[in-house]
């Protein structure tokens, strides 16, 4: 084993279903200002604002989709880390949160101590957001300065029209398109447009944000719009899974807040699939590659529920890529081929 170690970092989640826990995860969580793009005084006074009620509900939700073994992100995470460990052969496989437990700090901190001075950084998103994959490279780097570490770091690129990935989620959701179905959503994770329009405003100010289709958006756009990445994950899968036009569709779920987001939204696309007859719909969520409250209880639980309301019999939830053996060799060879960061 050699000292070039691999850190694969998802979102987090509370330490437990207490709304204690929570409230304290969706504190440091919402005060991200990555997440919440506001001056800290604004910023600190809608944060306190959402953690009145906030924290009790997301308890709920969270108390709801609980395994025993704990969080389903944490559980699977987990899983993925020692799969990983048999192809990662350069060294050891860690895993971090960049909210809650275990934390960047204390991972990146005890693997200095050991002597390991070469980290392939791995933020487990596909598709590229400040709100997710910047604030988790800013964390890292602000670990190694502020503690003083002697580690330098290969970052894994957003991967959201890599081969390997596409073909891991293509495999990973094969056999559940094999059993039928009338319409299939990709429903990718939601943000405000404003985030996408303070990246794009200095290449195309007038890039549009309500294109059904990833077709003619530049490579300088596409490197900085989260929603043209989703579609362009969206049409590719689609492509290798030889799904026909109007067989399929998108949608941005898990809006917070009065802000516009990026649409079209998860919960009104149900509303229409269900009134237009669809009876057998499935759900994939690849902005996510492990299950977790947005997809276990979002969309398998309260999507269901608003699915049948509106007139449609069965929601199946296709699982996220989680540990599934075809994105464990993918995501190998990603991370094999990350950039070194100077």
């Amino acid at each position: 084993m050699t000292d070039h170690a691999l850190l694969l970092v998802n979102l987090g989640s509370p330490a437990s279903t207490q709304v204690a826990d929570v409230r304290r995860y969706l504190n440091q969580f919402l005060m991200d200002p990555y997440v919440v793009d506001l001056p800290w005084p604004l910023r600190r006074l809608l944060v306190s604002l959402i953690l009145v009620r906030r924290p009790a509900q997301s308890a709920h939700a969270y108390a709801s989709i609980w395994w025993e073994q704990g969080s389903p992100l944490i559980v699977l995470s987990r899983r993925l880390q020692a799969a990983m460990q048999a192809h990662w052969t350069q060294g050891p496989v860690e895993l971090a949160m960049r909210y809650g437990e275990p934390s960047l700090d204390s991972v990146l901190s005890r693997l200095a101590a050991q002597g390991i001075e070469r980290v392939t950084l791995a933020p487990l998103y596909p598709q590229f957001a400040d709100s997710t994959t910047t604030t988790v490279i800013e964390e890292a780097r602000r670990v190694v300065r502020t503690r003083k570490l002697p580690i330098r770091f290969s970052i894994l690129q957003p991967f959201f029209d890599q081969p390997e990935y596409l073909d891991a989620l293509a495999d990973s959701a094969r056999p559940y398109l094999q059993q039928g179905f009338d319409h299939l959503l990709l429903s990718f994770h939601g943000l405000p447009e404003r985030h996408i329009r303070k990246l794009v405003k200095g290449i195309d100010p007038q890039h549009d944000l309500r294109s059904a289709s990833s077709e003619g958006v530049s490579d300088e756009v596409l490197a900085v719009c989260y929603r043209s990445q989703c579609l362009r994950t969206a049409e590719a899968f689609a492509a290798r899974m030889g799904l026909r036009p109007g067989q399929w569709s998108v949608s941005f779920q898990s809006r917070l807040g009065k802000d516009k987001w990026i649409e079209p939204y998860t919960e009104t696309r149900l509303d229409e699939l269900g009134r237009q007859g669809v009876k057998k719909l499935l759900v994939m969520c690849p902005a996510f590659v492990a299950d977790c409250i947005e997809t276990l209880e979002e969309i398998g639980d309260r999507g269901l529920e608003q699915f049948q309301a509106a007139g449609g019999e069965r929601l199946e939830l296709v699982p996220c890529l989680n540990d599934h053996p075809s994105w464990v060799e993918a995501l190998n060879q990603l991370c094999a081929r990350a950039p070194q960061q100077i």
